[in-house]
Order: structure tokens, then sequence, then C-alpha cells
């Protein structure tokens, strides 16, 4: 689940690999992208963390941010 930390989105992904965790990244570029809304993420190994803030409007958690969230959750 999302959790809101510090003005963000956050969530932690767990996958069998690297290749997997990689393979998600890739389907969550791609969305965010065209949403034009990136996040901020880290990978090690087979752990993907994601957070989710907009800049534009000071750093704080917008509908654009849980707009995302809810399309990430739909990639698992």
């Amino acid at each position: 689940m999302w959790e809101e930390k510090d003005n963000k989105l956050v969530r932690k992904f767990e996958f069998t690999d690297f290749v997997e965790a990689f393979g998600f990244m890739t389907k969550v570029a791609i969305c965010a992208e065209k949403m034009n809304h990136h996040p901020n993420w880290s990978n090690v190994y087979n752990t993907v963390t994601i957070e989710l803030t907009t800049h534009d409007a000071g750093n704080t958690i917008t509908d654009k941010d849980r707009k995302l969230a809810s399309k990430i959750d739909l990639l698992i």
C-alpha cells in the first residue's frame, strides 16, 4: 500500500529478481511519460521504491500523484 510520508506517496515493490523489477520500472516509465509526471525512485536488485510528489505544487501530494499511484498499482 502507498504511504504518505514527508509530503510524498511512497511504496516499496519486491519482485522475484532484477529482470522482473526492471520490467516493472519500464512499464512505470512509459505510464509516467504519458502522464508527464515522473517519479523519484530507486532500484536495488529485486526491490523498487517509488516516491511521488508534485514539484510544481511546492512538493506536495496532488491528484496527479494519486492518479499515477493508481495506474502503477494496475501494473503489478
